[in-house]
C-alpha cells in the first residue's frame, strides 16, 4: 500500500475551498488519508487538541507526529552530558501522553524524530537511539539524520542494521546534497511495516545558505513530472517488499507540495478510501 500526504495541513491554498490562505484539516481529508503535524515539534500539543483532532477527520485518517524538539536534542546538549537528563524525561513523559487517544484510536502512524545537523554518528549518539527506543516502549518510530555521517560508505549498512534492530522505520529523505551539507538519497528499508519517504525538494542554494533569506526558501521547490515519476518507481519498489508506503510532501515554500502530491497520486493510479467529505480539483 502507497499512500500520500502533505507537511501539516494549514498551509495549502488551493485546498481552501473558500480560496483561503489556510486550508482546515477537513478540507485536507478531502483529499489525503494521512498527514505529518510539524507544530508537535515546537511544543507538546495539549491532550485536548488531539482529541479535537479526532473529531473533524475519518475514521482510518492517520497522524504522523513530529517529536518535540528537545527529544531530539535541538537544544543542543553538550555531548559530555547525560542527554536523559530529568526535564528531558518529562518532555518524553508528557509526549507520549498526548499519543494516547491517537494509538487507541489506531490514528497514529508513526513518531517522526527529526535530528539537527549536529547530530553526528558517534556511540554516544548510537546510545541515545536505544535509549529512545526504551523510553517509547513499542510505539511506531521513525528517525530522520541530517548528519552525512550515518550514511558513510563506512558506516550506512551498521546504521541500517541497528535501525532494524531497533523497530525504527529510517526516512528516505530527499534534500540538497552537495557531500557536505545535507544527507544522501538512502533508499533501504529497515521496519518492513513502514517505509516513510519525506520529500524537501532539491533548492540546494535555498537549503544551504540560511542567512538574508526567509526560512521558506529552504523547502521552495516544485518537482518535475519527471522527477515524480523516479520517485514513483522507487516507492512502488519498496512496496514489494514493505507492508506500507508512506511519501510526505514538504516541499512547500511556494505552495507547491499539494500539487506534486496530486500528480504523483494520479500517475501511480493511486484512489484513497475513507477520505472526508470535501472533494476539489487541485488544479
Amino acid at each position: 500500500m502507497i499512500e500520500i500526504g502533505l507537511s501539516t495541513w494549514k498551509d495549502h491554498p488551493s485546498l481552501s475551498v473558500e480560496g483561503k490562505e489556510e486550508a482546515t484539516l477537513t478540507e485536507y481529508t478531502g483529499h489525503f488519508p494521512i498527514v505529518e503535524v510539524d507544530s508537535s515539534f515546537y511544543g507538546i500539543p495539549r491532550l485536548s487538541s488531539v482529541v479535537n483532532w479526532q473529531h473533524r477527520v475519518p475514521e482510518n485518517f492517520k497522524f504522523i507526529l513530529k517529536a518535540y524538539q528537545k527529544m531530539t536534542l535541538h537544544d543542543h546538549p553538550n555531548e559530555d552530558e547525560d542527554y536523559l537528563s530529568k526535564d528531558r524525561r518529562i518532555e518524553f513523559s508528557n509526549f507520549k501522553k498526548i499519543l494516547q487517544p491517537l494509538i487507541k484510536a489506531k490514528q497514529l502512524e508513526t513518531v517522526l524524530f527529526q535530528f539537527p545537523p549536529s547530530f553526528r554518528c558517534t556511540l554516544k549518539n548510537i546510545r541515545y537511539l536505544f535509549e529512545i527506543r526504551e523510553l517509547m516502549d513499542g510505539l511506531p518510530l521513525s528517525i530522520e539524520f541530517r548528519n552525512h555521517s550515518w550514511f558513510d560508505e563506512a558506516v550506512r549498512d551498521s546504521t541500517i542494521a541497528y535501525l532494524k534492530r531497533l523497530e525504527m522505520t529510517h526516512v528516505i529523505a530527499d534534500e540538497p546534497f552537495d557531500g557536505t551539507n545535507g544527507i544522501p538519497l538512502v533508499p533501504r528499508i529497515t521496519n518492513e511495516k513502514l517505509v516513510f519517504i519525506r520529500l524537501h525538494g532539491r533548492n540546494l542554494a535555498g537549503w544551504t545558505q540560511t542567512k538574508n533569506q526567509p526560512p521558506h526558501e529552504r523547502t521552495n521547490y516544485h518537482y518535475s513530472t519527471e522527477e515524480l515519476k523516479r520517485i514513483g518507481e522507487m516507492a512502488t519498489e519498496l512496496n514489494k517488499t514493505a507492508q506500507k508506503v508512506d511519501i510526505i510532501f514538504n516541499n512547500n515554500g511556494n505552495h507547491d507540495a499539494a500539487g506534486n502530491a496530486a500528480e504523483i497520486q494520479e500517475m501511480l493510479g493511486l484512489h484513497f478510501g475513507g477520505l472526508g467529505p470535501v472533494q476539489m480539483d487541485l488544479f
